[in-house]
């Protein structure tokens, strides 16, 4: 078994092992939990920022995204690893974009506000497959008679889209020019 890791670069080895090895992205206090005694915040921002800098120029990048540190594949690659995954990327419908977008710039919102803005019923299933893709999740319930669900984005919403928080969202009116696709 290991020692505890007493150097610098020890400790980058223990946290590029974790981050490496871990399917989800870890947030700083999974990552703390890595070093006995516990290490000082600033010490671990220090390490992941030398780790960070350290892949500058290898294949993958080490990113912070909502829900803590992942590395992922640099997106000059993206092509090329799309090539081992038989399935095409998700493609979504307008009324989910659309659907979508009103509840990251405008939540928390209820249905009645998305009908609203959008002048047009939203359809179940838009508000199913949002939930089941786990973008989207009920944040609790507006004070008015009926007592409608509010919605909000999640974690996973800003990590599938590489966003550290909601501020780092493009400006709305560029978001209806984009094409968005994501990988399931």
């Amino acid at each position: 078994m290991m020692e505890e890791p007493k150097t610098i670069q020890e400790m980058k080895n223990v946290l590029e092992a974790a981050l490496l090895t871990s399917p989800e992205p870890l947030a700083q206090d999974d990552l703390l939990k890595l070093f006995e005694p516990r290490m000082e915040r600033a010490t671990l921002r220090m390490l992941l920022d030398d780790l960070k800098h350290d892949w500058a120029d290898r294949t993958l990048e080490l990113v912070p995204v909502a829900s803590g540190w992942r590395f992922q594949a640099r997106a000059q690659y993206a092509p090329f690893l799309a090539r081992l995954q038989p399935e095409k990327p998700h493609r979504y419908s307008r009324a989910v974009m659309e659907t979508l977008a009103i509840i990251a710039y405008k939540q928390p919102v209820t249905r009645g506000d998305i009908e609203e803005i959008r002048g047009v019923a939203v359809n179940q299933n838009v508000m199913r497959s949002l939930l089941e893709r786990r973008w989207i999740d009920i944040v609790g319930q507006r004070e008015v008679p009926g007592r409608p669900s509010l919605y909000g984005t999640t974690k996973t919403f800003l990590d599938d889209l590489n966003l550290r928080t909601l501020q780092e969202l493009p400006p709305l009116q560029e978001w209806g020019q984009q094409e968005i696709e994501l990988q399931p």
